[in-house]
């Protein structure tokens, strides 16, 4: 790419790029919603998928990170409601044990807070999540969540509040 931008060189947008990027936080974050690590790879997986076949019909590159973001939390939210279904089934079904790469991800995250999003409801859930461990502004998250900036301020306040009285009103959130 020779487009300049104040006399800079633009680097030029590939998907290999943005995988360097984004695919570890893109997995903890799809972990941190649905629980399990080889359901968030291939969760992750499957939107970098969908991102390439669509590459060359972006309209605007740049907004690539954003709709990973918004494709990783509509996959989990999916998986999330097909778990529910499964769940309700009466075939009774073996759990599966938990993988080495689980293991570690839960030794790095604080087990008690990441116990306590469980018990939020999913938008506080995936405010929280997409607020304080992936890092985004509260504008990414409205749009990564498809709501309103002060939606995502009300689920975030709320989800604080919850998460705090999950774990005995302490201040490790």
């Amino acid at each position: 790419m020779d487009a300049t931008r104040a006399g800079e060189p633009v680097p030029e947008l590939s998907l290999e790029a943005l995988f360097a990027t984004h695919h570890v936080r893109l997995v903890r974050v799809a972990w941190l919603l649905v629980r399990d690590v080889g359901r968030a790879e291939e969760l992750v997986q499957d939107a970098f998928v969908d991102l390439h076949a669509r590459w060359s019909r972006l309209r605007r590159p740049g907004d690539a990170a954003s709709y990973l973001h918004v494709a990783v939390v509509n996959r989990c939210r999916s998986a999330l409601r097909h778990q529910a279904v499964v769940r309700s089934s009466p075939v009774e079904r073996l759990e599966d044990a938990e993988s080495a790469e689980a293991s570690v991800l839960r030794g790095l995250e604080h087990r008690r807070v990441v116990d306590g999003l469980a018990g939020l409801s999913p938008r506080q859930r995936e405010v929280l999540v997409l607020r304080y461990y992936a890092g985004l502004s509260e504008a990414e998250t409205a749009e990564a969540l498809r709501i309103s900036r002060g939606a995502v301020k009300s689920h975030g306040a709320r989800g604080i509040h919850a998460l705090r009285s999950l774990l005995g009103g302490r201040d490790e959130v």
